[in-house]
């Protein structure tokens, strides 16, 4: 079982510059996250979701205030911290084995533990005998199981998933999500999800972010004080789904419910 991580982000803000302008993309985020902590962060487009996941993961470096992994302050990527794209970003003439072992590629430890580590993460998701598979042999939700474990290989303290569903069907999307579900309690690390799609953010969270754009800002955050595996037709389960799109205004929900009712929709491709 990994380490699990405290996560630390104080007066953070951030901006672009375009055609010599500042562009402010996040003004003055802090936010704790607990050692095993499930933080989900929601929003409309536009509110710096993504580029504060891209901050905590070290890709930028360009910002105001500090970000702290166990009292260190975050430079540059580590393997302490994994991510999970929305698209799997296998390499198509690699198997899942080899794609997944693409994750201790700098990672030091012997070949026969990597081995083993490998074959315990392709277990993990749910692809034993898999392991000699090509991508194109895969449908879109078992490459995106490939991905996960690839980001999980070598034992991060933290895994951010930056809507890692958001292009699969609606069964698909439910099932992964129970099995994201099982994976962290199996592994015991934090983990922060970015998602448009509200039901997702309440039925994974510990708390949810919600965020407001331009520039990107926490409005609220809601605890999600439900046992799980949750119910999602529960009065309490809709409650927090309720209590989370009321903080957004007419047009942002609608663009937020439109993104759920499409995840729940079943999809014929």
């Amino acid at each position: 079982m990994a380490h699990a991580a405290t996560l630390e982000i104080a007066n953070l803000s951030m901006q672009y510059q375009v055609e010599g302008k500042k562009l402010p993309v996040l003004d003055n985020i802090t936010l704790s996250i607990k050692p095993g902590e499930f933080v989900s962060i929601v929003g409309s487009s536009g509110c710096g979701k993504s580029t504060l996941l891209r901050l905590i993961i070290g890709l930028e470096n360009e910002y105001q205030g500090d970000i702290f992994l166990d009292g260190n302050r975050i430079v540059g990527t580590s393997l302490e911290r994994g991510i999970v794209f929305q698209e799997h970003r296998l390499f198509p003439w690699l198997t899942v084995e080899q794609n997944v072992g693409l994750g201790l590629l700098n990672a030091s430890g012997s070949e026969a533990g990597k081995r083993t580590s490998v074959q315990e993460h392709i277990e993990l998701v749910g692809l034993k005998g898999f392991e000699n598979a090509y991508p194109y042999q895969l449908s879109g939700g078992m490459s995106q199981r490939v991905a996960i474990a690839r980001a999980l290989v070598n034992r991060p303290e933290v895994l951010l998933l930056d809507e890692p569903f958001g292009a699969l069907d609606a069964l698909t999307r439910s099932h992964l999500q129970q099995e994201l579900q099982r994976i962290w309690e199996q592994e015991g690390i934090t983990m922060i999800l970015v998602t448009h799609d509200v039901e997702e953010a309440a039925y994974l969270g510990d708390r949810i972010v919600v965020m407001q754009p331009r520039p990107g800002r926490i409005k609220r955050i809601v605890d999600v004080p439900l046992a799980r595996p949750r119910d999602r037709a529960s009065a309490d389960f809709t409650a927090i789904e309720e209590a989370v799109l009321g903080e957004f205004s007419d047009k942002s929900q609608v663009e937020l419910l439109s993104v759920t009712a499409q995840q729940s929709r079943v999809s014929d491709w």
